[in-house]
């Protein structure tokens, strides 16, 4: 599909009615959620790995999963544990005997497909956390002196429990920082866990259909990476990231300019699905809170005071807020 056809309103209408109903066919599958299945899709539209934080139990396996069934992608799950070795994330070189005497075969790990649930995934080593760095930013997996290519669309998708839970390690700065965005998932209503309870004990599981298939799914970011931004909206978007690195008692290190490129890609991916063709003030205020949380390294006066990221990234808003 061409740039042309693909800016076309007429395309971008369709294209966002579809992901629209496959919005509402991941809902079947996940009672409540609703913020957080939306976040996971503009991650989606925008080839951005996502971090999920939460206690066990909070359904974030199962949305996952769900996903993988609405847009008909390859599915793998590792567990995460500390035992995990590099090799069992990305596969190993085995050597196979033949007639002609003793060779290696590359045997894939379970990082070969589109879509990986990288489940609780500070419980193992930094070492083994490490193995995803390469898969998450260059979509390819090296072994030996080999590099083998990942199959597009590729995404990440770890979950892991808050770092005060026993037996975790915390992640690398730069691995958090090829998270595009971290997501808090937050322990449902009472309302919210009767129906979880009421679809998971007895009741017949909702039959989750394919909505769109993974060569429709890129070229709805090929419609996304066209959206324009205005000059005051990007300027506006740079001054949060720079205020991250001005003197600030809570702050003890600044977001990476890959913060600058998510937000640019979120907030296109919002005003698309929005079904809007620019990009507001207010898509880049929303998408600061996924994107910057788990990008500031809070102070001591912060973590000893018990302020926390959002609390930081809502002082920064509320400082830079446009004029407009």
């Amino acid at each position: 599909m061409s740039i042309t056809e693909i800016n076309t309103p007429e395309a971008s209408i369709s294209m966002a009615q579809q992901l629209a109903a496959c919005e509402q066919e991941i809902q079947k599958g996940i009672i409540g959620q609703k913020e957080i299945i939306r976040q996971v899709m503009l991650a989606m539209l925008t080839g951005g790995n996502v971090l999920l934080e939460g206690m066990p139990g909070l359904g974030k396996t199962r949305l996952v999963s769900t996903i993988s069934k609405v847009f008909d992608l390859s599915f793998k799950r590792i567990q995460f544990t500390p035992d995990l070795m590099p090799s069992d994330v990305t596969g190993t070189n085995i050597i196979v005997k033949n007639e002609q005497g003793s060779s290696f075969s590359f045997e894939k790990g379970p990082i070969f497909a589109n879509l990986i649930l990288a489940d609780e995934i500070n419980r193992a080593t930094p070492k083994t956390q490490s193995a995803l760095l390469e898969a998450m930013q260059e979509h390819t997996v090296t072994v030996g002196n080999d590099s083998h290519k990942l199959e597009e669309p590729f995404l990440v998708l770890a979950t892991q429990n808050p770092i005060e839970n026993e037996g975790t390690y915390p992640l690398p700065e730069a691995q958090l920082d090829r998270f595009m965005f971290k997501i808090l998932v937050e322990f449902p209503s009472k309302e919210e866990l009767k129906g979880i309870v009421t679809l998971t004990e007895g009741a017949q599981a909702p039959v989750i259909e394919k909505k769109l298939d993974g060569q429709g799914l890129l070229a709805a970011r090929e419609m996304v990476n066209v959206i324009p931004i205005a000059d005051a909206v990007m300027d506006y978007l740079l001054d949060l990231v720079m205020e991250t690195h001005a003197p600030n008692p809570y702050i003890k290190e600044g977001a990476s300019p890959r913060a600058a490129q998510a937000l640019i890609r979120g907030a296109k991916a919002k005003a698309f699905l929005e079904g809007r063709l620019n990009v507001s003030f207010k898509d880049v205020e929303e998408m600061a809170y996924p994107v910057l949380r788990h990008r500031i390294i809070p102070s001591f006066d912060a973590i000893s005071e018990g302020i926390s990221e959002d609390r930081i990234i809502a002082g920064i808003l509320e400082k830079k807020k446009p004029s407009v």
